[in-house]
């Protein structure tokens, strides 16, 4: 080859080489932006995740400590009624005593209930449901007892013993055509005012 020939080559080998190191210069220049690119995409990424982990985790444990309150108060209802219901469950026994005896204190409560439903009614011709054995403990005082009925209603009324009843005391009160009834047993009235009692009991257990 002659020697212009040669330096022809050579220029072209020249140029040709020159343009290969800018083009791979250009795209080491690229390769690094994409890598610089794609660690700061992944470290903003990477804080993402561990952001919604921490919300996540903050929100597991909110729940955790919400279902263990609910939990523990939930347990404290059920063993404070408990607790009432087992004073209540003492005092049945205890009115079941009393009213098993002849005791003075018994037969005026039994006295009182048997007032009370009648003025209640109205007074008039009633009829007393009450178990066989407190029959005896009223019957000699149903003479004053219809009196006072009377003067408090304005009602000439009248008490007659009616059906024997299966209760732990007191008595249920009718009109004689049985249209009108008042239920005042001690089971009915520890009913009625169960609502009120349970406050009550309520504030000396836990007070």
């Amino acid at each position: 080859m002659s020697e212009g020939a040669d330096k022809i080559v050579s220029s072209i080998l020249s140029e040709a080489q020159s343009k290969t190191d800018v083009i791979i210069q250009e795209a080491e220049r690229e390769v690094a932006l994409i890598l610089e690119e794609g660690q700061k995409e992944a470290a903003l990424e990477k804080e993402k995740i561990l952001e919604n982990a921490k919300k996540q985790s903050a929100m597991k444990y909110q729940q955790m400590i919400s279902e263990a309150k609910m939990n523990s108060r939930r347990a404290e209802l059920e063993a404070r009624e408990e607790l009432i219901e087992s004073a209540f469950k003492r005092a049945e026994e205890e009115l079941t005593k009393i009213a098993s005896t002849d005791s003075e204190q018994y037969k005026e409560s039994l006295k009182k209930t048997i007032e009370e439903a009648s003025i209640e009614i109205g007074g008039g011709d009633l009829v007393l449901s009450l178990k066989d054995a407190d029959i005896s403990k009223i019957k000699g005082a149903i003479p004053a007892m219809e009196k006072d009925i009377e003067n408090k209603t304005g009602t000439k009324t009248t008490l007659e013993i009616g059906e024997n009843i299966d209760t732990i005391g007191g008595t249920i009160v009718k009109t004689k055509n049985g249209e009108v009834e008042v239920n005042n047993t001690i089971e009915a009235r520890t009913l009625r005012f169960k609502k009120v009692l349970r406050s009550e009991v309520a504030k000396v257990l836990f007070k």
